[in-house]
């Protein structure tokens, strides 16, 4: 009997093994089927001491705000995507700095990016300038994020670009940063890059309160006391208040005074250094939280 089972396994356990993985394939398949038709995903990457921003709308278009510092993006993005999906339908930059853009030359030698947005602000790094060259050479589109911009990214989410409101050129990375809020029925994140409390004012003198009220803010430079002012936490009104930082980094972030501004305001404080992956999905009214690490 034994010597028949072997007989058995060497005819087919090939043939047994190859239908156990396309098994496998269908299951993953229509796992990632299902996740990208129930609503909005929105993902704060852990990439350490940097920013990283999944979105994935209800119809499945799929966005990445900011890329991270050097070597982290890949790996953390493959928590979020399908391992057989290379497509990005956009990539934002909210700024020039490295922990912005250091991982986005990993991303354009893996994925296929169709158009890539811009806050106008330059940087003379050796990165930016290898990420500049890389985005002209593959012909992808690169456009300026400007104030009054919706990006309607399918099943009623968008993206609403509310700075840079003017050229840029010439000021410092963090003062123009892109800022957006992004919306899906009742859920909403405002987006803020590393603004600082200069951008800040202008964006709460040019909005209503109602425009910049969000369920999510992302944190301003990972927690710096240079963003995140009383007057602009006041005006978001966030139930949560999330940090893209790295564990025990150099610059401290985040901020003490930052963290006193957050909880005054009641909101609940995620950050990535504690809880690795942090996965917000919504259906349109109800928003949860899931974590990876």
């Amino acid at each position: 009997m034994f010597e028949k089972c072997k007989i058995y396994f060497k005819e087919y356990g090939s043939l047994i093994f190859t239908f156990f993985l396309f098994i496998v394939a269908i299951c993953i398949f229509y796992q990632d089927f299902q996740d990208s038709h129930r609503g909005l995903t929105f993902a704060m990457l852990d990439i350490g001491q940097g920013d990283a921003f999944f979105i994935e709308s209800p119809t499945g278009t799929q966005i990445l705000v900011d890329g991270g510092p050097p070597r982290k993006i890949l790996s953390a993005l493959a928590r979020v995507m399908s391992p057989f999906d290379r497509h990005l339908d956009a990539i934002i930059i909210t700024n020039p700095d490295q922990d912005h853009i250091g991982g986005f030359l990993d991303v354009l030698k893996m994925y296929k990016v169709d158009r890539v947005f811009e806050s106008g602000t330059y940087n003379d790094s050796k990165t930016y300038q290898n990420l500049e060259n890389e985005i002209k050479n593959k012909n992808i589109p690169d456009i300026l994020a400007k104030q009054g911009m919706r990006l309607e990214i399918g099943g009623g989410a968008v993206i609403d670009i509310l700075f840079p409101d003017r050229d840029v050129s010439t000021w410092a990375s963090n003062d123009g940063s892109v800022v957006a809020k992004l919306t899906y029925g009742a859920s909403s994140v405002m987006l803020t890059g590393d603004a600082t409390m200069l951008t800040e004012k202008i964006i709460l003198r040019e909005n209503s309160a109602d425009a910049l009220e969000s369920t999510v803010l992302k944190v301003g430079h990972h927690g710096s006391r240079t963003s995140t002012s009383q007057e602009f936490v006041k005006a978001v009104t966030p139930s949560y208040a999330l940090i893209s930082n790295g564990k025990d980094n150099k610059y401290g972030h985040p901020h003490q005074d930052t963290l006193e501004t957050l909880a005054s305001s009641g909101a609940k404080i995620l950050r990535t250094d504690l809880l690795g992956n942090i996965i917000m999905k919504s259906d349109g009214q109800n928003t949860g939280f899931s974590f990876r690490r």
